[in-house]
């Protein structure tokens, strides 16, 4: 029997929370370490399942398939297809930069405080949504899928309600209840879209007899399968709703800017680079191809949710005071960026969206890591405690620069190689949609720009004159992100090349094709 790689990729991770955890108390240090080595080693084997996976080959390799719960038709299944392999590997090339930037988050806090911040519990909790994010991302059984699914909210919550910012304006009691609070509403909502799906699994389950996605679309498309179009409907709407929570998509977005706000940054970073990818990738994997026919009916009103959140995340995204509730809601914008490609039904667009769940991973995490690193030695999240930065940490502007400029999606950088798709092919098939959310790209140079002018530009406050620049442990966090931004963003072709195929067989599941230029090309 082959090695099982994907199965491999999970427990490695999952291994590594078990022993971080079980560290002795006093061996802080030894907790971090063991939890960088072994997101490295995940890391190591990431990189080899995109070695042996060949994009011109089956549309799911390195598969492995075990009878689980043989009364009810569950199975032990893995596979990836080129999205799960660029978006496995974007999750393991995330989390020892989220280990690294949060080495000392979890330390004890200052002396005098009676709180006790459990490092190991921190760095463990962080490998398990690894672990969780990893498996849904390569799952191939619907039960399977939804299981990890719901499991990843029980390490978020307590790592937002348990290990939240210190920069915090109101007080440590103040903090505490707004951590609580966030971690709560983040939970219940994403425990409410899980239910929803969970009685859209098992309608599943009656009309098809299995849980198997390669085995139910096989029979959706050789027509031994039919769904009466209601009922594709209905379970249709159960999966998606669980998706756009965890995207987040407008108006089920509420929960994130608290999440984040709260949260550390490399916790944050946690949320929106990698776990909120889930929702996205689900809705290519599970919404398009077993419910092809829904998904066609249901794209006019997922066009016009996407295209309201690219707007609406902006506009709040300008008028924010706190640094972090701003990335926040432009994650949102470009969330709704990310479905509007998947549901515009273009090769151009689906391939936009993909691009753009592994560039706004990489670019969002170069952000919010730059941030955190700014509010910790301010020890404030509100812009206008800041000023002149550019003047005594360089470097550190430089870097903010960066992350901004490629979050605004300027070219030469990753983002806008996927924006650019993403417009192209929305256009192509609804001009009307494609024309207003440009505007999405306006606005997101109105609170980029205006937010490195305010925080980095301008006199030097005298709270920050005498700020650090990056220590080197910092910069080896943000370095490689930058160098990936700007590399992606001149030669996209590696991951292109790896998600085209795959994006093919997803407009072949809905029966969908590019539609020809109005204006044929001058021979």
């Amino acid at each position: 029997m082959s090695f099982p790689l994907l199965t491999a990729t999970a427990v490695l991770p999952a291994l590594g929370a078990v022993a971080t955890a079980a560290v002795p108390a006093a061996r802080r240090t030894a907790a971090k370490w063991l939890a960088l080595i072994a997101s490295l080693a995940t890391l190591a084997l990431a990189i080899a399942v995109v070695v042996r996976f060949d994009p011109g080959g089956a549309r799911y390799q390195l598969t492995e398939s075990h009878a689980w719960i043989s009364a009810f038709g569950v199975r032990y299944e893995l596979g990836v297809d080129g999205i799960g392999v660029a978006l496995v590997a974007l999750t393991a090339l995330l989390i020892p930069f989220v280990i690294l930037a949060g080495w000392h988050d979890a330390d004890p806090l200052e002396t005098g405080s009676r709180r006790w911040r459990p490092t190991q519990g921190f760095f463990a909790l962080i490998l398990a949504v690894e672990a969780m994010v990893i498996i849904s991302f390569e799952a191939t059984d619907v039960f399977l899928f939804y299981i990890f699914f719901e499991a990843m909210l029980i390490p978020l919550y307590f790592l937002i309600g348990g290990f939240g910012d210190r920069a915090h304006e109101h007080g440590e009691e103040t903090a505490s209840t707004q951590r609580s609070y966030a971690a709560v509403k983040f939970l219940l909502y994403n425990l409410a879209g899980g239910l929803i799906m969970l009685a859209a699994v098992i309608g599943l389950y009656v009309v098809a007899g299995n849980f198997s996605l390669t085995e139910i679309a096989q029979a959706r498309a050789n027509g031994s399968l039919h769904m009466a179009t209601s009922t594709e409907r209905w379970l249709f709407l159960g999966f998606f709703f669980a998706f756009a929570v965890k995207a987040p998509l407008w108006p089920l977005h509420t929960w994130l800017p608290n999440a984040m706000g709260e949260a550390t940054a490399p916790v944050a970073v946690l949320i929106t680079a990698v776990v909120d990818k889930v929702g996205t990738f689900a809705m290519l994997r599970f919404c398009l191809q077993l419910f092809p026919e829904a998904s066609k009916w249901a794209t006019p009103v997922i066009l016009v949710l996407a295209l309201i959140s690219i707007l609406y995340g902006a506009l709040l995204a300008v008028g924010q005071r706190d640094i972090k509730r701003l990335i926040a809601y432009a994650s949102i914008s470009h969330f709704g960026f990310i479905i509007m490609g998947i549901f515009a039904m273009t090769s151009q667009g689906q391939s936009g969206a993909t691009l753009y769940m592994v560039n706004h991973g990489i670019s969002t995490a170069a952000l919010l890591l730059v941030a955190g690193f700014l509010i910790s030695r301010r020890g404030s999240r509100l812009i206008a405690d800041f000023g002149g930065v550019q003047k005594v940490a360089p470097v550190l502007a430089g870097t903010f620069l960066i992350g901004g400029l490629a979050t605004l999606s300027l070219p030469g950088l990753a983002p806008f190689v996927s924006e650019f798709l993403v417009l192209v092919g929305t256009f192509t098939r609804h001009p009307a949609i494609g024309i207003i959310a440009t505007f999405g790209i306006v606005l997101a140079a109105l609170y980029t720009l205006v937010l490195y002018q305010r925080t980095m530009t301008g006199p030097v406050k005298p709270e920050v004159s005498a700020m650090p620049d990056l220590r080197v442990r910092e910069l080896v966090v943000v370095a490689p992100l930058i160098v990936l931004l700007i590399f992606l963003g001149v030669y996209p072709k590696p991951v292109a090349d790896i998600v085209n195929p795959a994006v093919k067989q997803t407009m072949s599941d809905v029966h969908q094709t590019d539609p020809k230029p109005a204006v044929e090309a001058a021979k």
